[in-house]
């Protein structure tokens, strides 16, 4: 029986054991598939590159080879691990000792993980290769489409204003329209071919969705989102306006968008739309989402129809006209996308396109200039406006300040303008077309991130709010002050913003080329900067400020605990359990940096690495800090002060409330606190008034006549100590006559009170005490005597003398 569970258990580890090496054996085998099939796809890209004349065909392949430099840099990520995992048993196998002879299966696992390493370590190396030549193949790939795109900008042809242009123009223009025609009756016979095989069910159907989110869906959400801007379940604030005009500005974007795109998709499923248009179909979903992309942005910001809604400084007399001229830029860009579309599929003449590319460059360059028109118009009206306030306030007007942004904005849309007509006019067509639309593009793409950044600050700002309900619940679920939540949501705010902008960035840059080759930048990121013989990634980032707020949260739980139930539950002083929960405290805090850093994958080893580097510095430029740091662990250990004790050090006097590892707070009897770095209290002498309860004395000295009956004294004064209710019994109050000067008896007093503390109040109520005492009884007492000296105005004047009256005041001062 032993036998036989001796045998399964044997069976179950080597079946525990090799399940980890076929996982390992799997993901070895993934990734080196995936560097195969990287290198087949570089492969094909380098060879179609020589017949790729178009910029579409070139953006593909940028495409694909940006692509198998991500499958090759992830395979190589997936087998650095596994090639660890090698070294590591190697390294248990150790070297081969010399003049010892190891057992075949050693030597056979020996001579398999070399093996291993080699196959490994050159899959490694060339997906590193593979990588480095699909990136250097993507490169020439954006040199060439560069290069095609600085040709096409520049190019020349004959003007707008050329009567031969316009001459060909007419020769070459019945082609055209018969090649377009022909290219029509292409999609007609192969959509009634689709109809015939198929019906017109999936047609008609999509067709029918496509028109419900175009209209009634569209128009229903809108409405919806102004209602509920306008209730009361809104969140109050600016948060209103920004979050309506966000939410028209997606309804607005992405409802026409996906009505174009499922029209689309219903006529490809059933193959309805020939070979040839279908560049003219994906054309199709383009216009419809920028066109609608521009209207929506529009829409939100101008709001002719309710001026409250309204975002962006226009009134109600430009906020109409300048949306009628988004309405025009709308439709010419979706028809300037249409026909580029139409010309390559229908394969139309040079001269058609050309004479179309002027007439809407000189189309834009006309929509620019109106829209500075109607924006110079509002700045006239504004003007007026201010100077009629000024003059019925009776103020001086004051010009209202520009912004630099705008400013800006209006001499680039002067400068399009005129560089748009002079290269149009001068043959530059190309150039002409491509400025006006980048003019326009960049208005509108500036316009919806401004939109989303202000909708990101109003967001954050509300939901991190102390007044909202959200706000509340994480400052009462954290136990973090409501100042604490305001600054997460200060900083979610930062980082949102950062993120729009580069993704407004992204979209700028779309129209320039390829956006891949912007988003392989973030390649960078994506595998990590190289630190050492660490990367940290952003993944690797993230998990490391999670396991930190994680921990700092655990351990600051650990110490609400502590301090607020378990140590009032011990003997332990005031004094003690500061002690102790301050260095609960760093403890948590420096634990809690080092479970950052492993999981970071930071080594402890580095950690030392780095506090041998900086000794030196901390040496020399943080002397002072490490003294007190010390100084405040030895202040925590050894208690000489505690929380709560009255001290004195140089010239001041306080009570201590706080002890920490840099600083120790003593507060005064004004009520202010002195700082006081903890080296002081080590290296300086300090008088703890009030360490082991040590009691306070009250000392009164004063001086009577030399014939002052001193029993009576004696009587009234440990009378006034006695019937004093702070004074104690024990020890006894006394009173001695410290000396005798003159015609003077100096007399002092001592008494003691519970705590020093006591000393002040105590001394003013016996000396109140004394003096009314001295007073009912006829005890006079002695203090500091004036000698005034007055002259008999009768007596004969002094004989009058030589000398100087400097000489003689002098000399009646010595007398004196």
């Amino acid at each position: 029986m032993l036998r036989w569970l001796a045998a399964l258990y044997l069976c179950l580890g080597i079946a525990i054991a090799a399940e980890p090496a076929a996982s390992v054996m799997d993901a070895q085998a993934t990734s080196l598939q995936q560097l195969e099939q990287a290198s087949d796809a570089l492969d094909a890209a380098r060879k179609s590159l020589d017949d790729a004349d178009s910029s579409e065909t070139l953006q593909a392949l940028s495409e694909k080879t940006l692509q198998s430099k991500r499958d090759a840099d992830n395979a190589v990520t997936a087998l650095e691990p596994l090639l660890k995992q090698l070294d590591a048993r190697i390294a248990q196998l150790g070297p081969v000792v010399e003049g010892t002879e190891e057992s075949p299966e050693l030597t056979q696992q020996r001579k398999d993980l070399s093996q291993q390493h080699s196959d490994l370590d050159s899959a490694i190396k060339r997906g590193k290769l593979l990588s480095v030549e699909a990136k250097q193949a993507g490169d020439n790939i954006e040199k060439i489409r560069t290069q095609q795109f600085s040709a096409q900008i520049a190019r020349k042809v004959a003007s707008p204003l050329s009567p031969s242009l316009w001459r060909k123009f007419a020769t070459d223009l019945p082609v055209d329209l018969q090649r377009i025609h022909g290219l029509i009756r292409l999609g007609d016979s192969s959509f009634g071919a689709a109809i015939e095989k198929h019906g017109n069910k999936i047609p008609l159907l999509g067709t029918l969705l496509a028109l419900v989110l175009m209209f009634p869906l569209r128009m229903w959400l809108r409405h919806l989102g102004r209602r509920f801007a306008a209730s009361d379940h809104a969140p109050n604030g600016r948060l209103r306006r920004s979050g309506l005009a966000v939410w028209m500005l997606i309804v607005g974007t992405a409802l026409p968008g996906l009505a174009s795109l499922l029209f689309i998709e219903a006529l490809r499923s059933i193959d309805a739309i020939a070979p040839r248009l279908q560049l003219v179909a994906d054309a199709w979903i383009k216009g419809s989402f920028v066109a609608a992309f521009f209207l929506s942005v529009s829409a939100s910001l101008l709001v002719p129809k309710h001026p409250s809604w309204r975002l962006l400084n226009i009134d109600d007399e430009a906020a109409p006209k300048l949306t009628r001229l988004a309405w025009g830029a709308a439709g010419l860009t979706w028809f300037t996308i249409m026909l580029n579309a139409v010309d390559i599929a229908a394969r139309t003449s040079d001269v058609s396109s050309v004479a179309l590319d002027g007439l809407i460059a000189l189309t834009y360059a006309g929509l620019i200039i109106s829209v500075l028109v109607v924006i110079k118009k509002q700045r006239k009206r504004q003007q007026v406006i201010d100077l009629e306030k000024a003059a019925q306030h009776g103020n001086e007007h004051r010009p209202a300040t520009t912004s630099n942004w705008l400013m800006f904005a209006w001499l680039g849309g002067h400068l399009t303008v005129l560089a748009a007509l002079i290269a149009a006019l001068i043959g530059y067509l190309n150039f002409s077309v491509f400025v006006a639309t980048q003019m326009v593009w960049i208005t509108v793409v500036v316009l919806a991130t401004t939109l989303l950044m202000k909708f990101a600050d109003d967001f954050f700002g509300w939901l991190c709010s102390a007044e909202s309900r959200i706000g509340k619940g994480i400052s009462l679920g954290l136990g973090m002050k409501p100042t604490r939540v305001e600054q997460i949501g200060v900083l979610l705010s930062a980082f949102s913003r950062v993120c729009l902008m580069l993704l407004g960035l992204l979209a700028l840059t779309a129209p320039f080329g390829n956006p891949s080759s912007l988003l392989n930048m973030t390649d960078t990121l994506t595998k990590g900067l190289p630190i050492g013989d660490s990367v940290l990634r952003p993944m690797t980032l993230l998990r490391g400020l999670i396991v930190l707020v994680a921990g700092l949260t655990i351990f600051r739980t650990l110490q609400h605990w502590l301090v607020e139930t378990y140590l009032p539950k011990t003997e332990l002083d005031i004094g003690a359990r500061n002690s102790i929960s301050t260095v609960a405290r760093y403890v948590g805090i420096t634990l809690s940096a080092l479970w950052t850093l492993a999981a970071m994958g930071i080594g402890f080893e580095k950690v030392a690495l780095l506090a041998s580097a900086l000794s030196v510095g901390i040496g020399f430029g943080l002397q002072a800090i490490t003294q007190n740091f010390v100084s405040g662990l030895i202040l925590l250990a050894e208690r000489p002060v505690k929380l709560g004790d009255r001290v004195r050090i140089g010239d001041q006097v306080g009570d201590i409330r706080r002890i920490s590892v840099r600083a120790t707070e003593i507060q005064t009897d004004d009520k202010s606190t002195v700082i006081v770095p903890n080296s002081e209290f080590i290296t300086k002498s300090v008088q703890n008034l009030t360490m082991d309860g040590a009691l306070g004395r009250i000392s009164i000295a004063f001086s009577v006549p030399l014939n002052t009956d001193i029993v009576k004294l004696r009587e009234v004064l440990l009378g006034l100590y006695a019937e004093h209710e702070a004074v104690l019994s024990t020890p006894t109050p006394s009173m001695y006559v410290d000396s005798i000067n003159g015609s003077v008896v100096n007399i002092t007093s001592f008494g003691h009170v519970a705590s020093s503390r006591n000393v002040y109040s105590t001394r003013s109520d016996l000396l109140f005490g004394l003096l009314q005492r001295c007073a009912e009884q006829k005890i006079p007492l002695v203090s500091a005597t004036d000698i005034h000296l007055v002259q008999d105005r009768a007596a004969p004047a002094p004989p009058a003398t030589d000398r100087p009256p400097e000489l003689e005041d002098s000399e009646n001062r010595s007398a004196v």
